[in-house]
């Protein structure tokens, strides 16, 4: 079985959608979205060629995201999880979830297993992962920014500046996995030192916090590897405290991945349960506050989010606001629209 066919005729959606999500039109991101989800519901699919094979849950799409994405992968023993790639923009994190196996980077080896975090950034190395003897289980987290090339689908190319080259509609059989795939398996010789761009959870101190109500351990994988344009946090909440003071973003987008125990993701006036395999996203724009809550026992969870220095974060229940970008926190007063109007 080939990778997933991309739906629909259309050559430029086709273009649109290499990997199964394609970049979101901007919109109206106040419109609600899914409170929780469980990646045990959301629908798997394979992907198989040559030497890749696994199975794929697109958790970002069916949570809501906008403009990030997260997908598991749950990688066949021996097996690889894509073609060995360069992103041009897009700057990507792995956490390996379980299992071990390899992290493959120009032509370079490593050893990488569970609790470790991997930092790929924008133009850097060719990067793709095989699974070892008991399979590799990962959460691939990415960017969704827009292409720059213009694509012209009756003449078969696009303009990618100074020239253009030839492209091709992918399909069931017209993948890039495909071409991987008659390319060879990546020769994989003895495993090197491992790079600055991989850490373990084992292998960081992290930050205590303790403060009434908000206590819990704080590891910020992501930077301690690199990551310029987005984030990736792992904590571990005491029981009944919560991650923040409720919250919301004008520019940041988040997503929460629970690890361990169970608790409660507070949203405005709503609570929805939380358990080991929820996702949340939290898009930037809703006006809707956020933070989770440990139960009775400890919360360990994911966030992912990205970067922005223009974000503005509104904290409801005290009405601060936090220009982030110039490490301003301050009150405004809040108006009608046509407060002083004539």
């Amino acid at each position: 079985m080939g990778p997933r066919a991309v739906s629909g005729s259309d050559p430029v959606v086709a273009f649109r959608d290499v990997l199964g999500a394609s970049v979101r039109p901007p919109g109206d991101n106040v419109a609600p979205v899914q409170p929780v989800i469980h990646w045990d519901d959301v629908e798997p699919y394979r992907r198989e060629a040559g030497h890749i094979a696994g199975t794929w849950r697109n958790l970002g799409t069916a949570a809501g995201t906008r403009g990030v994405g997260v997908k598991l992968i749950e990688i066949d023993p021996g097996r690889w999880s894509t073609p060995a790639h360069a992103e041009g923009a897009e700057e990507e994190i792995f956490f390996v979830l379980g299992g071990s196996g390899v992290s493959w980077q120009d032509g370079v080896a490593h050893e990488v297993r569970a609790g470790d975090c991997l930092v790929h950034l924008a133009e850097a190395e060719a990067h793709t992962l095989r699974a070892g003897p008991d399979g590799l289980r990962v959460l691939a987290y990415g960017q969704r920014l827009a292409h720059g090339n213009t694509v012209l689908p009756r003449a078969g190319v696009a303009w990618m500046s100074p020239g253009f080259v030839d492209v091709t509609v992918i399909g069931e059989e017209r993948h890039p996995f495909h071409r991987e795939a008659e390319a060879g398996e990546p020769e994989v010789g003895e495993l090197m030192e491992r790079p600055p761009s991989i850490v373990n959870l084992d292998d960081m101190a992290g930050e205590v916090y303790d403060r009434p109500g908000y206590a819990g351990l704080e590891r910020d994988l992501a930077r301690a590897v690199g990551s310029v344009a987005t984030g990736l946090r792992h904590v571990v909440l005491e029981p009944g405290c919560l991650s923040a003071a409720p919250h919301c973003h004008s520019a940041e987008e988040e997503i929460f991945v629970v690890l361990d125990g169970g608790g409660t993701l507070l949203l405005g006036e709503d609570e929805h349960p939380v358990r080991a395999g929820s996702v949340a996203a939290r898009p930037p724009g809703t006006r809707i506050s956020h933070a989770l809550r440990a139960g009775d026992g400890a919360l360990t969870y994911l966030v992912y989010g990205t970067r922005e220095p223009n974000d503005i974060a509104f904290y409801p229940r005290s009405g601060k606001v936090y220009f982030r970008g110039i490490g301003l926190m301050t009150r405004l007063e809040q108006l009608d629209y046509w407060d002083g109007e004539p």
